[in-house]
């Protein structure tokens, strides 16, 4: 398995038989170098939404259409973007589970909000979301935008998961001292991947308040793509 950061909330997760590129925000994304552009989205099988704000949407209908691939994600979104742009949409919901070349991808909660922008102002995009990515033997947690909740609590126990990747940068999201005490109560993770910091000014700069609030855990700060292997 392989985990490579995209800046921002943008990852390509090779995993399985999938090659999946997560809130794909390309072009414009300080984090990311756009001459790399063609390596990043090498081999993609999917793209993969949590919700729907540019940060996380920016390079994801391109990249469906020029890759002739589809995008998965909550069904009123993927719907909107299949009668409006034309691509192919694997659509579901919280609960539902997906098969995606071997590796299951089951839809959780977050808390947040979802929208696209629109001429005049934001356009519903369905619900936020988290996702767990099960496949080789490993469990991901991808928490989307989101607070902590109550609900990591059932999420954790039933699922499992002993990779984590925490949208930790504050401001918009939970910051590093949330997600730490939201890892340590709720789940048993290996090994914890911040993003969602960074990009700005206004987030995180580093981790380290994560890295000192779970002890024991393997937290790697990533670097934009250099792949981490496990």
């Amino acid at each position: 398995m392989k985990i490579t950061w995209l800046g921002h909330s943008g990852f390509r997760i090779e995993i399985g038989g999938a090659v999946i590129l997560l809130d794909p925000w390309l072009t414009g994304n300080p984090m990311f170098p756009a001459e790399r552009r063609t390596e990043a989205i090498a081999g993609a099988t999917h793209v993969m939404i949590t919700h729907g704000h540019g940060d996380h949407t920016g390079d994801a209908v391109g990249i469906a259409k020029d890759g002739g691939i589809p995008v998965v994600g909550i069904y009123d979104l993927i719907s909107h973007w299949e009668a409006a742009e034309g691509i192919s949409g694997i659509g579901f919901n919280k609960g539902g589970t997906v098969d995606l070349g071997g590796a299951k991808i089951t839809m959780v909660a977050a808390s947040h909000s979802s929208s696209l922008a629109g001429r005049d102002g934001p356009v519903y995009a369905g619900h936020e979301a988290g996702y767990m990515i099960a496949g080789e033997g490993h469990v991901i947690y991808v928490s989307g935008d989101t607070d902590i909740m109550a609900d990591m609590g059932w999420m954790g126990e039933y699922h499992k998961p002993d990779i984590g990747i925490l949208a930790c940068g504050g401001h918009f999201t939970m910051d590093m001292k949330r997600a730490a005490w939201a890892a340590k109560k709720y789940f048993a993770f290996k090994t914890v991947i911040p993003c969602h910091y960074r990009t700005f000014p206004l987030l995180a700069q580093s981790a380290d308040e994560l890295k000192s609030g779970l002890p024991g855990v393997n937290v790697i700060e990533p670097d934009v793509l250099s792949p981490i292997t496990i």
